[in-house]
């Protein structure tokens, strides 16, 4: 068994010291900011699945996201109707939330994609890969240099991830799939 399917299965089974080293990791993640540049995965074996390569180019960035309802600021001194409700009603998953506060703070880079660091009652932690189009070692590389091109600018925020493929259903195909190509929004106007 290699390094990286015991790493999968310490994940998955949580087996081992897995929980305790887990519980210091919240512990201290708590106290760090919100979003805090890694210099190595804490997930090797998920981010090499999603694409991560330890080269110049590339910068991983664990996100931290609130639990629970989003709701709206407070409502004063207006006569509240039936649609001004307080809690917001958001499709979006808190992956496709992570990746995209995480592309705001860094600009010039790329979501790549992401991938489940944990969680506790309070917050969800998650790892973004995200890669610099402009860096010449990624655009040499053949598998990541689709980056560069301005198609495939501003990912997270256009639903291009997997996050938010997997959100929009764009993973399911064939029965009961029929509404969501090329988009829910699109089949209503078709009507």
């Amino acid at each position: 068994m290699n390094l990286y399917s015991q790493i999968s299965k310490a994940w998955q089974k949580k087996i081992g010291s897995w929980k305790a080293a887990q519980k210091e990791r919240l512990i201290q993640w708590r106290t760090e900011g919100a979003t805090v540049r890694l210099d190595v995965p804490t997930r090797l074996d998920r981010a090499h699945a999603l694409g991560y390569k330890a080269k110049q180019g590339f910068i991983v960035l664990r996100q931290r996201v609130d639990r629970g309802g989003r709701q709206r600021e407070q409502i004063r001194k207006v006569r509240k109707t039936s649609h001004s409700r307080q809690t917001k009603i958001l499709s979006k998953n808190y992956q496709q939330v992570a990746e995209e506060r995480a592309a705001r703070k860094f600009p010039n880079l790329e979501v790549l994609n992401s991938y489940y660091a944990g969680q506790d009652g309070m917050h969800y932690w998650y790892e973004i890969i995200m890669v610099d189009p402009e860096s010449p070692v990624i655009k040499a590389d053949k598998t990541l240099s689709w980056t560069a091109s301005p198609a495939n600018r501003r990912r997270a925020f256009r639903g291009l991830t997997a996050a938010a493929k997997r959100r929009r259903g764009l993973f399911h195909t064939g029965t009961g799939a029929e509404k969501i190509r090329p988009s829910l929004r699109a089949h209503q106007r078709t009507k």
